[in-house]
């Protein structure tokens, strides 16, 4: 996941830049992979101009080709090391749809648990152990009196409508303690090199120390919540249980008790997340509300500090019934919202997905579809600037990184684009969990469109995703009950892989991921992914449009450039997923190591 602190070095640029100030803030840390933000502020500490770039090589789909279609899957989920259940069913969906497969209904329900418990997972995770620290100062939490942090806790989960997680003073005081003796030991460990003091925290002492007492419990929580996707999945993480056809994981399905021990896990977790995770997103919200709303903060005058390009993408995904793949209904719609009109929804037209890689380091001349896509390295580097730092030629390539684009424009993607694509469309499901949020923290839904509102809206589809996987692990249970034991559709791969293409787009944690394959004589013939990281993280294209990290960015003003707490807690919104946008490697072919494995038979 990274480090828990980030690094950052601050360069000055020559005076002809009008003073202007250069921040680098490479790596940025608490996320997967590898990424160098650039950003340009002026003299009143306000961002002008920002830049995203991947410093790793992206190089999975030419593993892909000449491969046997029914095992790019098992590769696709090396992809990433976090999300691998989510690239292992799309890239497997992708072959069934080229195939024109339709899964039975206990593989249906299987893999929306799987998916599911990644979803849940991955969100805690994310708030918790790589976002949390850019909103709650845990020096700070020290100073804290244990009752009133013991009043304060009950008060935000009177106003998320549950009981707290954790209650009473004596438990505040044990972890505070244990922060007290780390701080004055110079021994904060993973809280360590943080940027604690600085003015944009705005939350209590007391509310600090919810925070870290949360932040604490969580790490056994995400334990359970791992177990969960292996019951069904087999391990955690990269899953073994999904195939082309449906899932093997045949007698979990048949033993009463597995299904039984997930729904106990899920309860549990369930109560964690409603009894501390949501009433941790109301507090913050509503304390860092002047941010949420300061449209001086934005890119396009909408929304709150990181609001950004304002136009979202969804492909849906989470089928809710058996009609097939692409005609089921979903869970989370398919759509677009653009500039920020949340009276239209725009229908998605697949087609019209396109990568383009001026400013990345690929070869290309032109916007690419991807069943067309190419990846071929190009690397031209970085020059030299001042004080010895090297710098990105953002007038030329800057980012391993390719440049997705909706018939021509640049969408953000993820679990706030989930949330206002579904409302727009007028999903019953969703306008009540969205709704019932705003409602609750007294914000308007132009909140959403900010730093904070992205935080916020991947809460509420966790809330949401726990309520409806109680639903699915039911019917699973009643299917199963019912007689119906099929978990595999049966197909004639000589007669189905002699020449078709197929996609598996659907919904990552961090949003639209899309698995587009090409075969032919039962070979991948072309590979290319989209994956949610690439719309977000994407540089500019041949418009000299921006990606949406970088747009996010804009207007947002910094306390202190040499803490840029702001740039980090914007990108870490997006839960930034480096190692799913690109892949490590030599680009001169040098070798960079050798493993030799002797295999111990008979153990």
């Amino acid at each position: 996941m990274g480090e828990n602190n980030t690094t950052q070095e601050l360069a000055e640029q020559p005076k002809a830049t009008g003073g202007k100030k250069h921040i680098i803030v490479d790596p940025i840390t608490r996320i997967e992979g590898h990424l160098r933000i650039e950003a340009v502020i002026d003299e009143n500490n306000k961002i002008v101009d920002a830049f995203s770039s991947s410093t790793m090589f992206r190089g999975m789909e030419t593993i892909m080709k000449g491969r046997d279609p029914r095992d790019v899957g098992l590769m696709a989920m090396r992809i990433c090391g976090v999300c691998t259940g989510t690239h292992y069913q799309k890239s497997i969906e992708g072959v069934e749809d080229a195939f024109n497969i339709t899964i039975p209904k206990n593989a249906r329900l299987v893999r929306n648990l799987i998916q599911g418990a990644l979803y849940l997972h991955d969100h805690l995770v994310h708030f918790y152990h790589l976002h949390a620290l850019d909103f709650v100062d845990v020096v700070s939490s020290t100073k804290a009196d244990p009752e009133a942090t013991a009043k304060e806790a009950q008060k935000w989960a009177d106003v998320a409508g549950h009981s707290p997680y954790i209650s009473g003073a004596a438990a505040f005081k044990e972890v505070q303690d244990r922060i007290v003796k780390f701080v004055k030991q110079g021994r904060l460990g993973i809280f360590g090199n943080g940027y604690w003091g600085n003015p944009h925290y705005k939350l209590t002492p007391e509310q600090n120390l919810i925070g870290v007492a949360h932040y604490l419990k969580a790490l056994d929580i995400q334990r359970d919540l791992a177990k969960m996707q292996a019951i069904f999945g087999g391990k955690n993480p990269h899953p073994q249980s999904i195939v082309v056809g449906g899932v093997t994981c045949v007698q979990d399905i048949k033993n009463p008790a597995r299904i039984a021990l997930f729904k106990q896990l899920l309860q549990d977790a369930t109560n964690f997340l409603k009894g501390a995770y949501l009433p941790d997103i109301y507090m913050a919200g509503t304390m860092y509300k002047e941010e949420a709303t300061d449209k001086d903060a934005t890119y396009k005058g909408a929304g709150g500090t990181g609001g950004g390009l304002l136009s979202y993408l969804a492909y849906g995904d989470f089928k809710l019934d058996d009609t097939g793949f692409y005609k089921a209904k979903n869970l989370f719609p398919s759509g677009l919202v653009l500039d920020g009109d949340i009276t239209k929804l725009h229908k998605l037209d697949a087609s019209k997905i396109t990568e383009d890689v001026t400013h990345s380091w690929y070869k290309g001349d032109k916007p690419l579809h991807p069943y067309d896509g190419e990846t071929i390295p190009n690397y031209t580097g970085l020059k030299d600037g001042e004080g010895g730092y090297k710098y990105l030629k953002t007038d030329e390539k800057y980012s391993w990184i390719k440049s997705p684009r909706y018939d021509g424009k640049p969408v953000e993607v993820g679990p706030l684009a989930r949330m206002v694509v579904g409302y727009v469309a007028g999903d019953e499901r969703i306008k009540k969990y969205v709704d019932n949020f705003l409602k609750r923290s007294s914000l308007p839904i132009t909140v959403l469109f900010s730093t904070v509102g992205r935080t916020a809206a991947r809460a509420i589809e966790t809330e949401m995703m726990a309520d409806i996987m109680l639903e699915w692990v039911d019917e699973l249970a009643k299917n199963v009950a019912s007689g119906d034991l099929s978990t595999w559709t049966e197909f004639d791969f000589d007669k189905v892989s002699t020449e078709c293409k197929g996609a598996g787009m659907g919904e990552a944690p961090r949003g639209a991921l899309g698995h587009w394959v090409r075969v032919k004589d039962g070979k991948v013939s072309n590979y290319q992914a989209i994956v949610p990281s690439t719309w977000n993280a994407g540089p500019r294209d041949n418009k000299g449009q921006l990606g949406a990290y970088e747009a996010s960015l804009i207007g947002t003003k910094v306390a202190n450039p040499e803490q840029p707490l702001e740039i980090i807690r914007t990108v870490h919104s997006f839960d930034p997923c480096i190692a799913c946008a690109v892949h490590v490697v030599d680009t001169k072919g040098k070798e960079l190591s050798v493993y030799k494995v002797d295999p111990v038979c008979g153990i």
